[in-house]
């Protein structure tokens, strides 16, 4: 029993599990409870617990996204730009300003949006893999010509639209819970499957320590990173789709502006390496769980909006120190040091 308990608490997930946990049951007792009250209105569920995994639904997927590319030693600051491009393309072909043909056929614009996200994705890929650029200069290049692009396609407005269908990408439920949950499911379920079901995640675990290295073991380095930058900008454009589904309409300045650092800071705090290697993609789902959490927490708070940013940051920086192993051994240290005079004494 001993050796089962020690072997679950070093597992990757388990500290970060434990944070979400802990962040929960803090809101449960500050709100008395309220915070864990469901209710179900037409047969769908509401509640604090919910907003936070629907809400929490777009950078789920992105980390999802950035843990794969970070694994190979690369990172990603151009997905929510490619966000913007997604909702973009996707609302000017449902109003009806691009591809008129289509007839503002949902099916086509969703399409059409996730072929722009693995089109970025492939701009990306191929700058890091074959031109061999450093991964945050190329991805930089799309970060900021994305948001133009975007705003070109939107032609400089804030396009918006009457399309329930859309909606439901976000506002929709199945069976009393949002649809956004069910396609974090299906991705997740994908990813997972590719990466422990066959040899990928080997070769990306392979790619991520010794990019040289496994070439020479007859792995082909640049077509692995090619396909996670693909990858990347795929979920991408699905947490775009579900963003502008939310606000029912596209906003190129605004859409996913500046989320790829809570992106990156999911993987960080599910405790996978920055600097590529071994990963972990249900431990940066908690991670990004953790950090919708903090966001509802410090509003369902009443915590003034000019102060949210720092009280998040502050958050954010303990729980990384309480999963740094460099403190943890000295926190045991000094625990230690307090016992050893204790008996002494």
């Amino acid at each position: 029993m001993k050796e089962a308990i020690k072997k679950l608490t070093k597992a990757q997930i388990f500290w970060p599990l434990i944070i979400f946990l802990g962040i929960l049951a803090l809101n449960g007792v500050i709100s008395g409870g309220e915070f864990f009250r469901l209710q179900i209105v037409d047969g769908h569920l509401y509640g604090r617990i919910i907003d936070i995994f629907r809400n929490g639904s777009k950078l789920m997927l992105l980390a999802l996204g950035m843990t794969m590319v970070l694994a190979t030693g690369g990172t990603d600051i151009s997905v929510g730009s490619v966000m913007a491009i997604s909702g973009a393309v996707a609302c000017t072909i449902i109003e009806g300003s691009l591809f008129s043909f289509a007839n503002g056929n949902v099916a086509f614009a969703i399409t059409a949006a996730i072929i722009a996200g693995m089109l970025c994705g492939s701009w990306n890929g191929f700058l890091v893999s074959k031109i061999q650029m450093q991964p945050i200069v190329a991805t930089m290049i799309l970060l900021v010509a994305g948001r133009g692009i975007a705003q070109l396609i939107c032609e400089g407005r804030i396009v918006t639209i009457n399309s329930p269908s859309f909606y439901f990408l976000n506002g929709g439920y199945i069976f009393g819970f949002p649809f956004p949950v069910y396609i974090v499911v299906f991705f997740t379920a994908l990813v997972l499957w590719g990466v422990r079901k066959t040899a990928f995640g080997l070769y990306v675990e392979s790619v991520g320590c010794n990019a040289e290295a496994s070439r020479f073991s007859g792995i082909n380095s640049a077509r692995i990173k090619f396909f996670i930058y693909v990858l990347c900008g795929t979920l991408a454009a699905v947490a775009g789709l579900i963003e502008s589904a939310g606000i029912k309409g596209a906003d190129a300045n605004n859409a996913g502006f500046m989320i790829e650092l809570d992106a990156i800071l999911a993987v960080a705090i599910g405790g996978s390496s920055l600097s590529g290697g071994r990963f972990s993609l249900l431990s940066s789902l908690v991670g990004a769980l953790i950090i919708q959490s903090i966001t509802t927490s410090i509003l369902s708070l009443g915590v003034a909006p000019e102060v949210n940013l720092v009280v998040k940051a502050v958050v954010v920086i303990a729980i990384c120190l309480a999963q740094s192993p460099v403190f943890q051994q000295s926190f045991a240290d000094l625990k230690f040091k307090f016992k050893k005079q204790e008996v002494a004494a």
